[in-house]
């Protein structure tokens, strides 16, 4: 959700589909919008959503978010199961894109994408 925020500022509750948007931005803007209908948190969540777009970094703000969305999901069992049903499935595909990006599920070695890493044991 802070993805979203950051990219979409407090616009994220009334943004639509954006092809540009990557599938965490995408999924985290789907997320507010299914707290923001919800009219018993609206104004919390939306309190916090405008702080956490002006300081996207700012680890209080996202703590403050995150403490409004529990809150929520303590709230509104329906609530909880209808955003399960938006998070990806386990074991569905891993998808890594960018300049040294990796995709990794499980991983009990060393990945290195830097040019000229030395790895010692």
């Amino acid at each position: 959700m802070t993805a979203a925020v950051a990219a979409y500022g407090s616009a994220v509750v009334t943004r639509t589909t954006d092809s540009a948007a990557d599938a965490t931005v995408s999924l985290g803007r789907r997320i507010v919008q299914r707290l923001w209908r919800r009219e018993e948190s609206r104004d919390d969540i939306g309190t916090a959503i405008r702080n956490l777009a002006d300081a996207p970094d700012d680890a209080d703000f996202q703590a403050l978010l995150r403490a409004h969305i529990k809150r929520a999901l303590l709230d509104d069992p329906a609530l909880t199961a209808d955003l399960a049903r938006l998070l990806p499935v386990s074991g569905g595909a891993v998808t890594a894109s960018g300049d040294g990006a990796v995709a990794v599920r499980n991983n009990s070695g060393v990945i290195s994408t830097g040019s000229g890493a030395t790895v010692q044991r």
